[in-house]
């Protein structure tokens, strides 16, 4: 089975049939259940999202990018501070990145205070952590390979994926 396939349909998805992917991968159901749960059991496929366009739920969500300038340590790097910084249920993502910051971390709210309250309070003075800059988000376009604007959807539902 070609597993590269199956994880970018899944990944495009997840809501897909085992019975559609079977006939996409010309595999069996079995085979495509059996793959899926060898896929989950090694960690390869870590879980499975909604992607939510919030400006159309009638909640208040505010989301911020947060650079973290941070000093690897010995025998540890940057695994502490990035493990001590995930802990925090107001992350949503943290990732190790090149450049002139260590650490992008993604982090939601119900308000830009929310955010403002959680770097100030918990970020920033955290031990390892030498300097912080939040980005707020004011639109979002696209997410996840999703195109939020109604008339780009209209587009991109005429559009034919091949894999």
């Amino acid at each position: 089975m070609n597993e590269e396939k199956l994880l970018r349909i899944l990944e495009e998805n997840a809501r897909i049939s085992n019975h559609d992917l079977a006939l996409m991968l010309n595999e069996t159901e079995e085979d495509i259940a059996r793959a899926i749960k060898d896929l989950e059991d090694r960690k390869v496929i870590a879980g499975y999202h909604t992607v939510i366009n919030y400006d159309h739920a009638n909640t208040d969500e505010v989301t911020a990018i947060i650079e973290v300038n941070s000093v690897p340590e010995r025998n540890e790097g940057y695994d502490r501070v990035a493990g001590m910084i995930a802990k925090y249920p107001e992350v949503k993502s943290l990732q190790l990145i090149s450049g002139h910051s260590e650490f992008i971390v993604w982090v939601s709210g119900k308000s830009m205070q929310d955010i403002s309250n959680f770097v100030g309070s918990k970020l920033a003075p955290m031990e390892g952590v030498r300097g912080t800059s939040t980005i707020f988000v004011l639109k979002n376009y696209k997410k996840d390979g999703l195109i939020f604007d109604e008339e780009d959807d209209k587009q991109q539902e005429r559009l034919f994926i091949s894999l």
